[in-house]
């Protein structure tokens, strides 16, 4: 809207701000609450509050309120530029590199000259681009939900680029079939290579919300079209990932009540009522019975500052880990519909746990055995694992591992609980860091690690288990 605006003249000597600077500025202004208001108290006996208004029926502002704003409104114009991600990608590797396929009509590109102009953009703009990426003439694709729909990015053995597709998925919105929608154009059938997803997001913990939000969709989806919940995300997301399960349903009950006493490091009750202006205490002390939905937490959570939402997030995602955790011992955890891959497959028992009586279907349940081939990691991939990875080996049983940061837990006490991830060269286990430093694992060197894990790698190729 605003490049559709500017005249001849600005257009020939553009320099414009491509950042949401202006509008958040705007929405600032009308928004922030300026306005003085009064107390009175009602009919019933309560105290409420109304905007003031001078005695000719004009609105009165608070002073204090209106420099708050104004000092705000200054430190915005003092941030950095701060664009869009389409357009950061494509200033950087540049339009020769990077083939859009969006709904655009127009863009501001940078010329050889350091020169801001604006490309004009048609429809058969988008299909150039997509055939400039299938025959490998640009290495990167961008594609929005405009360019999500009728077409097929993926390495198929009819193009020229057959390259592996790294599919990042930034911004997935909140539609689960237009998540699943552009997560196909990459994965489809007569391909050379399986694409990698790879969900992007910040630091900033509080952005799960949105990552949960498409995850449980995705379930939802998958549920309902093919009568199985993992389908729906294809394994995408992990069950930690959905903060609206009934694991962390179960795991924000328990927040607030450590919350309650004072056993959480990351803020009190009476810092975060203020703060987020949840009621969370009854009448006659004590929670409520009936506490906020984990929907409206969540938002509320996204308001605080950026430490704290940290903080309360590494808590509440410590206590659903604990959950997970607990869930997967004991054998509970469900996953949906789970495939078997195994070298044979014996029945041992069948049981009918009901019979149609119109048409004597059956449905049974069956006890099975699986003989299964191990599938050692390879030590060049080990050596690739993370950028914490460190290799250890035991110097009881000379076995070697890459030891490697994991989710934290948070126990009954509201203490976080840090873990170690061990990468054994057939199987993962996960260890407390304080109970691994009295056990026989010890930091090596890359020779003696490699050593022994080929070792490992070489005595375990071939072999089975039941």
């Amino acid at each position: 809207r605003a490049l559709a605006a500017l005249t001849v003249e600005e257009r020939a000597n553009l320099d414009i701000e491509l950042s949401p600077r202006e509008f958040l500025m705007s929405y600032l202004t009308a928004a922030f609450p300026v306005r003085q208001m009064k107390t009175f108290v009602d009919e019933t006996g309560k105290t409420r509050s109304e905007p003031m208004s001078d005695e000719d029926g004009r609105p009165v502002f608070g002073q204090e309120a209106l420099e708050m704003r104004d000092n705000l409104l200054e430190q915005l114009c003092a941030l950095p530029i701060v664009g869009s991600a389409l357009d950061h990608i494509i200033g950087h590797f540049g339009t020769d590199a990077v083939a859009e396929v969006t709904g655009r009509s127009r863009r501001v590109i940078m010329d050889a000259h350091g020169r801001q102009r604006v490309e004009s953009r048609s429809p058969l703009t988008n299909l150039a681009e997509t055939d400039a990426f299938m025959r490998g003439a640009k290495k990167i694709l961008i594609f929005s939900d405009a360019g999500g729909t009728g077409r097929s990015y993926h390495a198929s053995l009819r193009c020229e680029n057959q390259s592996r597709r790294n599919h990042y998925l930034l911004e997935p919105g909140w539609r689960a079939d237009a998540a699943i929608q552009g997560l196909g154009r990459t994965h489809r059938t007569h391909q050379a290579t399986a694409p990698l997803f790879r969900p992007v997001s910040t630091d900033c913990r509080g952005e799960r919300r949105f990552i949960s939000t498409i995850a449980r969709r995705l379930d939802s989806l998958g549920a309902l079209t093919r009568g199985q919940r993992q389908t729906g995300g294809q394994g995408l997301f992990d069950p930690r990932d959905n903060l609206e399960s009934d694991y962390a349903k179960e795991s924000l009950e328990q927040w607030f009540r450590l919350l309650a006493n004072g056993k959480l490091r990351s803020t009190t009750l009476d810092e975060f009522q203020k703060l987020t202006g949840l009621e969370l205490e009854g009448e006659g002390g004590g929670l409520k019975e009936e506490m906020p939905p984990i929907q409206r937490w969540l938002n509320r959570i996204l308001a605080l500052r950026i430490s704290m939402q940290n903080a309360i997030f590494d808590e509440y995602l410590g206590l659903i880990e604990a959950r997970i955790e607990a869930a997967r011992e004991a054998g509970t955890l469900d996953l949906g519909v789970e495939s078997i891959n195994a070298e044979r497959i014996t029945i041992l028992d069948r049981t009918v746990i009901r019979r149609d009586q119109t048409s004597g279907a059956e449905t049974e349940i069956l006890r099975l055995e699986t003989e299964e081939r191990y599938k050692p990691l390879a030590l060049d991939r080990a050596l690739r694992i993370g950028d914490d990875a460190r290799p250890i080996v035991n110097r009881k049983s000379g076995k070697a591992a890459i030891r490697c940061s994991t989710y934290s837990l948070t126990d009954d006490d509201g203490e976080i609980v840090r873990r170690y991830e061990l990468v054994r060269p057939t199987r993962t286990e996960r260890m407390r860091q304080d109970l691994l430093l009295e056990t026989m694992w010890e930091d090596a060197s890359e020779a003696e690690f490699s050593a022994l894990w080929q070792a490992e790698v070489e005595e375990m190729s071939g072999k089975t288990r039941t």
